[in-house]
């Protein structure tokens, strides 16, 4: 029998957003799945979650706030499949995602893919994609401890992993993500899948983390450095960190999957 996977979403004050995300869940070839979304202390999602009833949903509701980390390890922990698959709740999977990536574990413990970083602008509660840019790097494991380019969303990995290693920590937290490849690819056989079925969003209007370096970031990144040795690590804006010719060298050939088309949720539909 296929095995069951549980995607994993924290989502926090962007209804429209998950609503996008789950009509891209909604839409997925593979069928063995659950959807495990953990409102963290924003509004209610119920209404979005009616809208998709084909889709087997746990939703998590917290009265409190507790950041995006805990609740992803608040999601883990309620996951009922042997699989766990990340998505930020404005990210969004291609059909093909889920069913590709359960194909490619088959060998592997952990698993990411490329992605197509893609900017927007909102139209009436709708996300028009204006530019995109494939963001496709070859897996080296030395060099993912000078620079990551391991995207969360749409990983995939055995629930059994945090076992071994505990879960997501909200100590280095903006770099929760960095942190947690690094201490997988020290245990287990970690896979790059050279396809960009991924969409990953970024808004030039936005507050995407990725485009904030203040402080309190640079404070992480040290805490994530000390944790596992990595030296002193730039801050430069991701942009420009793409520019630099370490990273640069690593720019690896991708499948691109996307025909540029938006995708139109249900609530969409509805206003």
């Amino acid at each position: 029998m296929d095995p069951f996977v549980s995607v994993v979403i924290p989502t926090y004050n962007r209804p429209y957003l998950l609503a996008e995300l789950l009509e891209a869940l909604s839409r997925q070839t593979y069928r063995r799945f659950e959807t495990v979304i953990v409102n963290d202390g924003g509004e209610r999602v119920d209404e979005i979650v009616a809208l998709y009833p084909e889709l087997r949903i746990h939703l998590i509701h917290r009265d409190e706030n507790v950041g995006h980390v805990e609740a992803r390890n608040i999601g883990v922990k309620a996951a009922q499949g042997e699989l766990i698959m990340l998505c930020d709740d404005d990210d969004l999977l291609l059909p093909c995602h889920i069913e590709r990536m359960v194909a490619e574990i088959s060998n592997a413990d952990f698993v990411y893919s490329d992605v197509e970083i893609f900017h927007y602008r909102v139209d009436n509660g709708q996300r028009i994609p204006t530019e995109r840019f494939l963001f496709a790097y070859e897996y080296d494991q030395e060099e993912m401890r000078k620079f990551s380019t391991y995207v969360p969303s749409g990983s995939l990995y055995r629930k059994h992993i945090h076992t071994s290693l505990g879960y997501f920590d909200p100590y280095v937290y903006n770099y929760w993500d960095w942190d947690f490849f690094l201490r997988v690819s020290k245990k287990f056989r970690v896979k790059r899948v050279a396809a960009a079925s991924v969409l990953y969003a970024f808004s030039n209007e936005g507050d995407h983390l990725s485009r904030q370096m203040s402080d309190k970031r640079q404070m992480y990144l040290d805490r994530l450095s000390e944790k596992h040795g990595l030296g002193k690590l730039p801050t430069k804006n991701f942009w420009l960190l793409l520019k630099e010719p370490e990273v640069a060298k690593r720019k690896a050939q991708s499948e691109v999957i996307w025909d540029g088309t938006p995708i139109v949720s249900r609530l969409k539909h509805r206003l």
